[in-house]
């Protein structure tokens, strides 16, 4: 529950006071710094590459601390692109921040489905200049608390640690930031009952204007609760997290942790009105062993291929589809270009190309379990035939690449379904899906599918009756009415005899 979240409390920390598009052109020589938990490409020498490897590691060290059961090791290591300056993040960055008057990057911090990157510029010498990677860290620790931390929180508690500071000996949490509280206290707050109950539909968290509030108070409200919970003893920030991880709405937790909402409006708006402030010396020796280091020169084409995915990501397609044609030029067979290509045709919505180019990573030995996943999902949707081995084989290497990947489980399931084979593995699957994914609403009914397939409809029914509870919209609504009109109707059939039930098969289909 939320032991996992047992670092907000800071038990083991000091408290001290405070004061209120260009061309993806390449250099000619990049190293690459391999560390326990990051790779770090870098276009400057082995030395700063070195030193970028072991400010990461101390940083991993610190938010591991603070969230101890939140991260896993066995994560693929997160990418780290150092460059020496301005021109270089220009090269790689978003196409947003390329617009004029837009603000200089020193980091940033690229959370995809299959892979981590973060993009920091090395003459970035201004304070907190990694406060983008640190607030986007801190999202990546709690991830798997998104199904029940509310967004205020979740936001808040970036705030929080993005204005970390870090040595080789000490780690400087929960400064203030004097903008946000500027802008507290010209601005009116949000009502706290308002507050907790924004989600990522709520304009509050899109409108740039209404944001800007929201954003404030969730960092304001965040800093109030960890600061007084260790001025006074208390833990009710963790108890608040252990009610929310419980199914506790956000609303009803808070009367029962905090009390009288208007009481803590009041508090909070005390606080932002304060001179001083309270910020966390956190003591460790936080110094990586530099020596464990792997370290190695790569040539143009493997730097390129990874920039060029990273382009890829960052919603450059056209930049990225360039640099990849010189890097599969100079390197027919490497693998990452073949990836990155598949995900941009897939993007554009060329299957065929998407197919061709998976095929073709598969086919190099790919070990990227999405390139796995949707070599096996194309070929298997596909108007053409296509052999049921090779799907099946990608779809297991998927889920053995990462067996926390629910439409692995779930694909291969309908795979056995329409097939009409291996049904009782498939139901096996089925419930991994729906384990791994449990308000996925198509994973409950492609259950249901093969409970029918299996003749088990009472079984089905009661599947599509919970599925019922899941569905939000008129269109899933129907889906799911449509879905229990079938199993009834295949019910009935079955009980017609097999002259009735002839005209029924293929239920799956």
């Amino acid at each position: 529950m939320c032991r996992k979240l047992a670092g907000l409390v800071l038990s083991s920390i000091s408290i001290f006071a405070t004061t209120s598009s260009a061309k993806a052109s390449s250099p000619t020589r990049w190293i690459e710094t391999r560390s326990a938990h990051f790779i770090v490409l870098s276009d400057a020498n082995e030395k700063e590459a070195r030193r970028t490897a072991s400010q990461f590691e101390r940083m991993h060290l610190v938010f591991h601390t603070l969230f101890p059961t939140q991260g896993d090791d066995t994560d693929l290591p997160i990418t780290v692109i150092a460059v020496k300056d301005k021109k270089g993040m220009q090269a790689l960055e978003p196409a947003a921040y390329l617009a004029k008057n837009q603000m200089d990057l020193a980091g940033f911090f690229l959370r995809a489905t299959d892979k981590n990157y973060i993009l920091i510029r090395l003459d970035a010498h201004e304070s907190h200049a990694y406060s983008t990677v640190y607030h986007e860290y801190t999202h990546y620790m709690l991830r798997k608390a998104d199904r029940w931390l509310p967004l205020w929180l979740n936001e808040g508690l970036a705030q929080f640690y993005e204005n970390t500071d870090i040595d080789d000996k000490t780690a400087w949490l929960g400064e203030t930031n004097p903008e946000e509280l500027r802008y507290l206290k010209r601005n009116d707050m949000l009502p706290i009952e308002t507050l907790l109950t924004i989600d990522a539909r709520s304009p509050y968290y899109h409108d740039e204007d209404k944001g800007s509030i929201f954003y404030s108070e969730s960092w304001a409200m965040t800093h109030y609760l960890i600061v007084s919970d260790r001025l006074q003893g208390t833990h009710r920030l963790h108890d608040y997290c252990e009610l929310l991880a419980q199914g506790e709405d956000s609303v009803t937790a808070a009367r029962r942790v905090f009390g009288d909402l208007k009481a803590l409006q009041a508090g909070l708006n005390d606080y932002v009105m304060q001179q001083k402030f309270m910020y966390f010396m956190m003591p460790a020796q936080l110094a990586a062993k530099d020596a464990t280091f792997e370290v190695r020169s790569l040539s143009t084409a493997q730097a390129d291929a990874v920039r060029a995915d990273v382009l890829a990501y960052t919603g450059r397609p056209a930049d990225a589809r360039t640099l990849l044609q010189t890097v599969l030029r100079e390197d027919q067979n490497n693998v990452l270009a073949h990836e990155t290509m598949g995900y941009l045709a897939y993007r554009a919505g060329d299957i065929d190309g998407a197919r061709s180019w998976y095929s073709d990573a598969i086919e190099l030995d790919s070990h990227s379990y999405l390139a796995q996943y949707y070599h096996a999902a194309l070929a298997l949707h596909s108007e053409g035939s296509a052999e049921d081995g090779p799907i099946e084989s990608s779809l297991r290497a998927a889920i053995s690449l990462n067996p926390e990947f629910a439409p692995a489980y779930d694909e291969l399931a309908m795979l056995f379904a329409l097939r009409h084979k291996n049904l009782d593995e498939a139901h096996a699957l089925n419930l991994r899906a729906i384990e791994l994914e449990p308000g996925r609403l198509v994973y409950r009914l492609n259950c249901a599918e093969v409970l029918a397939e299996q003749r088990q409809f009472v079984e089905a029914l009661d599947v599509l009756q919970l599925a019922m509870r899941l569905a939000k919209t008129p269109r899933e609504v129907d889906a799911v009415t449509t879905r229990v009109a079938r199993v009834e109707r295949y019910q009935t059939a079955m009980a017609g005899g097999p002259e009735t039930t002839r005209s029924m098969s293929g239920f799956g289909q």
